[in-house]
């Protein structure tokens, strides 16, 4: 009985999908607290109070201070959604995009770098433009379409120059000509739940960055491509961004484990709070997450 089972949700501020979820969990009468990741604390002697609950649901803003609580929590034993192995490879493009490759997933050409010289001989090998990405980060922040060698030159420069580790990995990816538009679709448990098209005049298309929604049919091919990125990174609660290549058809360009959901859920009428809920409650009573292991440590 989910009465039961006692939920963590995890969150560094509650936005809108956060309340939706909140409110999923009360309806459902799901016993739950709410974990702020700016108070709380972790005692490596004393897990004992963690272990009160039957899943943790993340839902952190900070990248970092979310892949150390799932950590932490999975060393401690208990079931999270997503599980910190699923967090660590979508958290990092580089390692998104190692996993994908390794499963044959179809995604733009990528190369990586970690110098100046070395990044600038493979952008020149790309040819112009291309993309520079942090391998961290959300919301289409810190990308750079390069449209030419001095471009080029002068942004390895600048990373070279700030020196934190998401500009001390260059990151290259071929630049696509969409149609003014990506798919952000939402898969939960090996299931597409829904997709929508981000609409955008500029070339990043994020609705974090103004990008406008609309309702994307779940193709048999859509669905089949979001199925396979998802098993090749853990599974579990993501959202699959696509790109439509003019020539190679439809690619996996990004993979989210705490994916917002704040314009597909009112586009589809699905309801993807719930949806999450229910998933969570499921991880919950089996007592383990997807690519969750017991040997699994911080």
């Amino acid at each position: 009985m989910q009465n039961n089972l006692k939920i963590g949700v995890l969150f560094s501020r509650l936005r809108v999908e956060e309340k939706w979820i909140l409110s999923s969990l009360e309806s459902s009468g799901v016993n739950y607290d709410r974990l702020d990741d700016r108070e709380i604390t972790f005692d490596l002697e004393h897990p004992q109070p963690w272990r009160q609950y039957d899943a943790v649901l993340e839902r952190s803003i900070s990248y970092t201070s979310g892949l150390y609580a799932l950590r932490l929590l999975n060393s401690f034993g208990v079931p999270t959604v997503n599980s910190a192995a699923v967090a660590e490879i979508c958290g990092d493009k580089l390692a998104t995009s190692a996993r994908l490759s390794h499963a044959g997933v179809p995604q733009p050409h990528v190369a990586t770098a970690f110098t100046p010289e070395a990044a600038l001989q493979a952008i020149e090998s790309f040819g112009y433009p291309v993309v520079l990405k942090p391998v961290t980060g959300s919301w289409g922040r810190l990308l750079a379409k390069v449209n030419d060698r001095e471009a080029a030159e002068a942004l390895l420069e600048h990373k070279a120059t700030l020196g934190s580790v998401q500009h001390s990995i260059f990151y290259i990816q071929e630049y696509i000509q969409k149609p003014g538009r990506d798919i952000r679709a939402i898969v939960i448990g090996g299931r597409v739940l829904t997709a929508i098209y981000r609409n955008a005049q500029h070339w990043i298309t994020n609705t974090a960055r103004g990008g406008g929604g609309e309702l994307c049919p779940v193709t048999p091919e859509i669905e089949g491509l979001c199925l396979r990125a998802a098993h090749a990174v853990g599974g579990g609660v993501l959202g699959i961004d696509l790109i439509e290549h003019p020539e190679k058809g439809l690619l996996v360009n990004e993979v989210n484990h705490t994916t917002e959901f704040h314009t597909a859920q009112p586009l589809s009428g699905v309801d993807i709070a719930g949806e999450i809920v229910t998933y969570t409650l499921e991880v919950a009573r089996k007592g383990m997450s997807p690519a969750h292991s017991k040997e699994e440590v911080c």
